[in-house]
């Protein structure tokens, strides 16, 4: 048994909580924050070095709701990979099981929050990821240049099984998570959804794509760096084609399995 299934079997009883990643979003975090709460699901805040005003509104935000929520804080920012990562480990630490990752610019339809964690209880085991559906708010050249790495992602798991690396807004079983991450530094920034996804992919945990209405954004923030973020959404392809590469044979076998393992069910 390698380290990924025992982590998998050892699962204890679902005991989900939300991670949110906030660099400067004081406009936007306190509804999405109150939207998640109405489910009563447990929130750690993430400010990842933001302005004083906006972790005057965090602080604000977990005084009030002391016994629903949990701050964290960067002294700079680290990126949202960081900034997801940093929460995560902390989730695991006190006791949570899964964590619902979710953007805090409220571009995520909180509503589809039931439908998550009832997918991720049934399977507690996989990645439950949001594969978005999108209404006439998001920029023509951002929805068409997802297709790109949509296709590299194709590549790198030698599989069409992760339709969107790219939606934040996912639940993740946090055992093999907090394993990946301790091994290996994870992307830090935008280049952080897709790569977590795809190594969590190439080490056997299932994905599960979900759909989910995304807008963007209600407080108009958006922090994509369009030369940094492109340069290192690139490095982070050829990167993982690399180890696509020497996961190859191991990748072929599986999705061999998956074929036979379909044609032989009724």
């Amino acid at each position: 048994m390698n380290k990924i299934e025992s982590s998998q079997k050892s699962l204890p009883v679902f005991n989900p909580c939300a991670v949110i990643p906030v660099y400067n979003h004081e406009h936007a975090i306190g509804v999405v924050v109150n939207a998640i709460l109405v489910h009563r699901l447990p929130c750690i805040l993430v400010d990842d070095g933001s302005s004083a005003k906006c972790a005057a509104v965090l602080a604000a935000l977990a005084a009030a709701h002391p016994d629903q929520i949990i701050l964290l804080r960067h002294s700079v920012n680290r990126g949202k990979g960081g900034a997801v990562v940093t929460g995560i480990e902390h989730a695991s630490e006190v006791g949570f099981t899964h964590a619902l990752q979710i953007d805090a610019d409220g571009q995520h339809c909180t509503d589809d929050i039931p439908r998550f964690l009832a997918q991720s209880a049934a399977r507690p085991e996989a990645v439950i990821a949001g594969c978005p559906q999108y209404d006439e708010s998001v920029p023509k050249l951002r929805f068409y240049g997802r297709y790109l790495t949509h296709i590299w992602v194709w590549i790198n798991t030698l599989s069409l099984e992760i339709k969107d690396s790219m939606c934040g807004f996912r639940v993740y079983p946090l055992p093999p998570f907090v394993a990946l991450a301790r091994r290996r530094v994870l992307g830090q920034h935008m280049d952080f959804d897709t790569d977590v996804i795809v190594r969590l992919y190439w080490e056997g945990i299932r994905v599960i794509n979900f759909p989910t209405k995304v807008g963007y954004p209600s407080d108009g923030v958006s922090h994509f760096r369009m030369v940094q973020d492109n340069l290192l959404i690139t490095r982070m392809h050829a990167t993982l084609f690399a180890g696509m590469l020497l996961r190859a044979p191991r990748l072929l076998a599986r999705n061999v399995k998956k074929f036979f393992r379909s044609r032989s069910k009724p």
